[in-house]
């Protein structure tokens, strides 16, 4: 489907390119011949990950929640050379009742999501102005931006905020050669993710599962990695502003979104409590260990 050399001689930028989504686009940017540079906050992560990958694959430690880490990094980055793409894939999310979050809670998320992604963002594209030169941003968005979803409020609103972006930069941008687009995925298993939104005790209510979904079957890992090449390959430079979904036809058919969760007791909810801290407790557990 693509060139091996589609992306020879460009530097693309992917957040939360360590693990997970993000790592399985930095997978398919390095096969077709692009330099790469992965952000997260665990050092030893992207460490793992550029081993496994090989090839010309830089890590940088960046919390995105830090702006001024943020610049310092971007800075970092351009001295080398500037970027020619910018994958905003950085995230944090997990199933509450809203009633429940605090102001600390809503944060934790929409200072990943929604300030960090404008903050990368912004970072990038001022010096792409500045150097006269074409820049591609695209950002992992959900479904939801269309319907809302309940029971995960901080990430509806902030990805929705990232779509929002999206569409205004690619026509504030758009004059000086920098397109902006945004991909929302369905259902796509990943470690991290999969244990905070689909924890045992909640799966009947999520998502309805794979019988909501018209293909019948969660998405491949691959099948995003290639809609991120298309996108970011020179030969799609007439497509900005666009948020296009990969979720099988879900969204379509079942809303995509945490309505089932409605279904469940407080004494569900609190199973799911117990498992979600169980998992991030076994998370945390195996960061000390590496």
């Amino acid at each position: 489907m693509f060139q091996k050399d589609l992306f020879k001689g460009k530097k693309i930028l992917v957040t939360g390119g360590g693990t997970g989504l993000g790592r399985s686009m930095t997978e398919k940017y390095l096969e077709l011949g692009a330099e790469v540079v992965i952000w997260g906050r665990r050092e030893n992560i992207l460490q793992e990950t550029a081993e496994e990958l090989g090839g010309p694959i830089k890590t940088q430690a960046v919390d995105i929640r830090n702006a001024d880490a943020i610049e310092a990094a971007v800075a970092e980055i351009w001295e080398e050379g500037p970027l020619h793409g910018l994958v905003n894939n950085a995230a944090g999310n997990f199933i509450s009742p809203t009633e429940n979050l605090s102001a600390n809670a809503f944060n934790a998320i929409a200072s990943i999501v929604f300030n960090g992604t404008f903050n990368v963002t912004n970072a990038v594209g001022k010096r792409w102005l500045h150097d006269g030169l074409k820049g591609n941003i695209l950002s992992i968005v959900t479904t939801w931006v269309w319907t809302g979803s309940p029971f995960v409020i901080p990430s509806a609103m902030s990805k929705a905020g990232v779509a929002a972006m999206t569409q205004s930069l690619a026509v504030e941008w758009g004059p000086k050669g920098i397109r902006a687009n945004a991909i929302a995925p369905g259902p796509f298993p990943t470690k991290g993710a999969w244990d905070r939104l689909m924890p045992q005790n909640a799966q009947g209510g999520v998502r309805d599962g794979e019988e909501a979904i018209p293909l019948r079957r969660y998405g491949r890992h691959e099948e995003l990695a290639n809609l991120a090449a298309f996108l970011m390959a020179d030969q799609s430079e007439y497509i900005t502003g666009a948020v296009i979904p990969i979720d099988g036809g879900q969204y379509l058919n079942s809303a995509g979104n945490f309505a089932g969760l409605s279904a469940l007791t407080a004494d569900d909810w609190q199973a799911v409590r117990s498992q979600i801290q169980s998992s991030n407790a076994k998370d945390k557990s195996n960061r000390t260990a590496s």
